[in-house]
């Protein structure tokens, strides 16, 4: 491995900047570090909490807001994965297909379904009132995660059409009479949806903005006064609705949203659907959303010994969010409602809700007693057969089931014919890279303040030495440097990325079979061996991770940056010649890093994953390669190629999926007339 082609690079990142310091020069550790606690669980938490404490920060004028509210909405749209869908556009109305009414006292029901995509169904019941004069307040009314949607809650339709609403009670792609998914990440392992930005909450923003269009077309609906309500998986859906369509005049969420921090510190996260946070690219939380919705009637009805929400924590949003509402001088427009209990509606908040929305669409005042309660009495109930939407069967071509593989549009191969077009395009990768799947990376790095932790001269020839160093706030790792040359001369650095649940010696095995004459460092990132976590944790660490705007595989990429840039203030390392030795998952976090840092000489890969777009465990256990966003615009084996000139070698066979790597860099080989250094094989 003498002979490595030389790089020639990008400037490396500011996030990667050298400090400057003179390793030479380090305190001696002599007792159990203190400063830093490299737990990953407080670190969440403290994360979590500065998302939380930091959503509204800088906001104490009218003119703060509106000059930020526009970028604050683009991002919500992002973060629900609604960039590919007409959210902005005029739309025509939805195809409509009405299968049924049935005919109540008062009202009645027209059982129908929408396409709100090509061939993606939205199962419907209108609740229509009788003897219409003029055109009604209309309610979309979203329902929560109870296995018969609309049967469960058809009291609150019914309820809503008897005090003179329209009410379309829409069903969610997972309980209704087609089961799709909403638990990807919660029970299926399905944790690629983070690396492909989607989140179920998306597609049901969409069925419910389209549900709006189809009301908006109705005769009997006044599209100037329409509402928008829901409990649980429905409640924040009326959250993210009311925020993006300007439509909705007023909104009442019900046991819906709580705050990131709490989420974490209690853990009630754990019992969370996928839909209830967006991909949280931008570090966001729902004082923000609750920001968007501002100066429309908020109502927020939250139980206070909800299992899944903390009272204490919509205290807090609401706190948070009023002082929007004041400063467009409209406090008034938000209420907070506690009942007593669990995660549930109460008489208290349905019929302080029905009085809201008689006040802010109907114009008129009546008391929360007056307006009533709903009536579940079982012989007014109507049976999930009577309410059926699809008495002829399921459209053919419906995609609910499937809807998750597409909704989001990823990346694709692009066609690279020059060394100009591979760089543009590798440009553009980084550049969404670093804003959308390594956005949490700390904009100014902590200061290394570096340790010896341990020196021996007994491995041979040159002996090791042990440094610490501090990697992001919160985390004190180590590399252990092998020094097979002379560490008084600058020589290359190989850095070896140990595996999670390696057995004693693998590392080192995989090194001596490589047989390099460089100086050799083996790297544990947070996740791995010292610095790691019990197993059983590993499905609340991605997903706790996910929610705070990053993962596993991106906290390691940072470590092994921060790692990089340490080693190459020490004596011994040419600062030119940093290699990278990884395998299996490792090489993901290898290659990502690589192409974040641009100076790498050389990376060696055994068995990497074919993509990043795979399942995972249901449990969480196995390899955390999920990055967000990360496939919207390139895929893990794009990036041998994309690190073009550095040498990339694979030992052992490759997934098929690098081909096009290996195309593109034996065309860029041709193209210099130069050897063909920058990939390798090796049996």
């Amino acid at each position: 491995m003498k002979n490595f082609h030389h790089t020639v690079c990008f400037v490396l990142m500011a996030v990667f900047l050298q400090q400057g310091l003179n390793a030479q020069n380090l305190s001696v550790q002599t007792q159990p570090d203190s400063d830093q606690c490299n737990n990953i669980r407080i670190y969440l938490m403290q994360e979590a909490a500065k998302i939380t404490d930091n959503s509204l920060a800088g906001i104490h004028t009218l003119q703060d807001w509106q000059k930020i509210r526009t970028e604050r909405y683009n991002e919500l749209v992002e973060m629900l994965g609604l960039e590919d869908v007409p959210l902005k556009k005029k739309r025509t109305r939805p195809g409509v297909k009405i299968t049924g009414i049935i005919k109540e006292n008062g009202y009645r029901i027209e059982k129908l379904y929408y396409e709100s995509l090509p061939s993606l169904y939205v199962p419907a019941n209108l609740y229509v009132p009788d003897s219409i004069k003029k055109p009604l307040p209309a309610i979309l009314y979203v329902c929560g995660h109870s296995p018969s949607q609309k049967v469960h809650y058809q009291a609150h339709a019914r309820k809503f059409a008897q005090l003179g609403f329209v009410c379309l009670i829409i069903e969610t792609i997972q309980w209704g009479e087609v089961r799709g998914e909403h638990w990807g990440s919660y029970s299926r392992g399905w944790f690629n949806w983070f690396s492909r930005g989607y989140n179920p909450a998306g597609v049901e923003v969409w069925n419910a903005v389209r549900g709006l269009d189809l009301l908006s077309e109705r005769p009997e609906v006044d599209p100037e006064k329409m509402g928008v309500t829901g409990i649980s998986g429905g409640g924040s859906q009326s959250w993210y609705i009311a925020a993006l369509d300007s439509r909705i005049k007023a909104a009442a969420p019900v046991c819906g949203a709580s705050t990131l921090k709490s989420h974490i510190l209690t853990r009630t996260i754990d019992g969370h659907c996928d839909c209830m946070m967006p991909i949280n690219t931008y570090h966001s939380d729902f004082q923000t959303i609750g920001a968007l919705i501002a100066p429309k009637p908020l109502l927020i009805a939250q139980a206070d010994r909800d299992g899944l929400n903390t009272i204490e924590s919509v205290r807090e949003l609401h706190a948070d969010i009023k002082r929007i509402y004041k400063i467009y001088q409209k406090p008034e427009n938000i209420t907070l409602v506690e009942t007593p209990g669990g995660h549930s509606y109460h008489r208290i908040s349905r019929e302080r809700i029905f009085s809201f929305f008689i006040k802010h669409l109907k114009g008129k005042q009546v008391f929360p007693e007056e307006a009533g309660d709903i009536d579940e009495s079982p012989e007014v109930q109507l049976s999930e057969d009577e309410l059926k939407v699809y008495v002829d069967g399921i459209p053919e071509d419906d995609r609910t089931t499937l809807i998750q593989n597409s909704f989001v549009k990823l990346q694709t191969d692009p066609f690279i014919s020059n060394e100009t077009e591979l760089y543009v395009f590798r440009d553009s990768v980084k550049t969404f890279l670093m804003r959308e799947t390594f956005g949490a990376f700390p904009k100014t790095p902590e200061p290394f303040a570096p340790r010896l932790v341990y020196q021996t001269a007994d491995i041979a020839p040159f002996g090791k030495d042990i440094y610490s160093f501090i990697s992001e706030k919160g985390w004190r790792l180590k590399v252990e440097i092998h020094w097979k040359n002379d560490p008084k001369k600058q020589e290359p650095l190989l850095i070896v990325l140990r595996n999670p649940n390696e057995n004693r010696w693998d590392s080192e095995a995989f090194v001596n079979s490589l047989n390099s004459e460089w100086n050799v460092a083996f790297f544990e990132v947070r996740g791995i061996g010292e610095f790691g976590w019990a197993p059983e944790l590993q499905w609340h660490i991605r997903r706790a991770s996910a929610w705070t705007g990053r993962t596993i595989a991106s906290m390691q990429v940072y470590d092994l940056n921060r790692c990089i840039e340490f080693c190459r203030t020490l004596k011994g390392v040419d600062p030119e010649k940093i290699g990278i030795a990884a395998r299996k998952d490792m090489t993901v976090v290898a290659m990502y890093s690589a192409l974040l840092d641009g100076k790498c000489q050389t990376l060696i890969l055994k068995d990497p994953p074919e993509s990043q777009d795979v399942a995972s465990q249901p449990d969480g256990r196995g390899a955390a390669i999920e990055m967000l966003n990360c496939l919207r615009v390139t895929d893990v084996y794009q990036l041998p190629a994309l690190l073009f000139p550095t040498s990339v070698e694979f030992i052992g066979k490759i997934p098929d999926t690098y081909k096009w790597s290996e195309k593109i860099l034996n065309k860029m080989n041709e193209s210099r007339k130069a050897p063909k250094e920058t990939i390798k094989f090796r049996p």
